[in-house]
């Protein structure tokens, strides 16, 4: 068709007829007089649309998601390292609150016998033949070898070597470990040795040996044991808790008397611990062994049922023999 003034005219005045249309139809509403011209443009071109947009539709979402991918990437590594954090610190708060529990105890304890300390954790364990584990702290911190080295439930051990940032503490569960002790309650002295391999070798084994000096001294199952103290406070100080008296050999007409110990620090899961930099000023003796567990309450014996007054085949206290008459209490008229 040639551009010509007429055909611009034309193309001009439909221009106006449509944009007034669609001014009438839009203010108009739902009472539009081109609501019926409009419906029939629906019908005519509703399904022209619906298929242009079903053979469309497909290709748009796959140009979409070609275009998209690289930022949904982003996003999802995003969201992935946020969520990776968030896992960690909520792991670190968990460490936290439960270091801060075991250092409140280790207070607690190092209070309770007057001991001054040096908290430190417990990085690695040893791997050869002694009973041994390295703590993160070392000579810049004040710790020196033979000092006590202890938990919040009692004695670990003693420092062996030291570093600049690091020690190794010998455990009391050691072979070569000789500990003296003192009982509750007696004050009966004696020597624990350690046994090896932390108490799980030997088929389960006590990991702890108590030799008492005095083998006619009294000893019983149950009783605890706290350290007696070394000359010049090291290597270990008095006081600290060791264990209960687990079994006791029988005596032999020896010059000792052996019984087995159960420590009460776990040796297999050791976190924080404490160096004991100053002994105490007093010996504190038994006052920092923990206390004695309740005992579970007696049962109550039922009460016994109580006997009947008269036997009866038929279960009744009040049950009368059948076929006999009762004799009467009041006289007859013949009497």
């Amino acid at each position: 068709m040639k551009d010509t003034r007429r055909t611009r005219v034309v193309l001009g005045v439909l221009l106006v007829v449509a944009l007034a249309m669609i001014t009438i139809d839009y203010r108009g509403g739902a009472d539009s007089p081109l609501r019926g011209l409009r419906d029939v443009g629906a019908a005519v071109f509703g399904p022209v649309e619906r298929a242009s947009a079903s053979v469309v539709r497909p290709v748009s979402n796959t140009f979409d998601a070609i275009t998209d991918a690289p930022g949904e990437r982003r996003r999802a590594d995003r969201l992935e390292r946020q969520n990776q954090k968030l896992r960690e610190q909520l792991r670190s708060m968990r460490l936290d609150q439960d270091k801060s529990a075991q250092l409140q105890r280790l207070l607690g304890t190092a209070g309770m016998g007057g001991y001054e300390i040096l908290a430190a954790q417990v990085i690695s364990a040893g791997q050869g033949f002694e009973d041994t584990v390295t703590i993160d702290a070392g000579s810049r911190s004040g710790i020196k070898r033979d000092m006590t080295v202890m938990s919040a439930d009692g004695l670990v051990g003693r420092v062996t070597r030291v570093g600049p940032a690091t020690a190794t503490v010998l455990l009391a569960t050691d072979q070569t470990s000789s500990i003296g002790s003192r009982l509750e309650g007696s004050k009966e002295i004696g020597i624990v040795q350690g046994r090896g391999r932390r108490g799980l070798g030997g088929r389960g084994a006590t990991p702890l040996r108590f030799q008492l000096l005095d083998a006619a001294a009294p000893i019983q199952v149950g009783q605890r044991l706290v350290t007696l103290g070394s000359q010049g406070q090291r290597p270990y100080v008095p006081g600290v808790p060791i264990g209960v008296v687990e079994r006791i050999d029988r005596s032999t007409g020896g010059l000792t008397r052996t019984a087995y110990v159960r420590p009460f620090v776990r040796f297999t899961s050791l976190d924080v611990v404490a160096v004991v930099v100053a002994p105490p000023k007093t010996d504190p003796r038994d006052a920092v062994l923990p206390p004695r567990p309740k005992p579970p309450p007696s049962p109550t014996p039922p009460a016994s049922a109580s006997p009947s007054a008269s036997p009866s085949g038929s279960g009744r206290p009040d049950a009368r023999p059948s076929g006999r008459e009762t004799p009467s209490t009041n006289p007859s008229r013949g009497d």
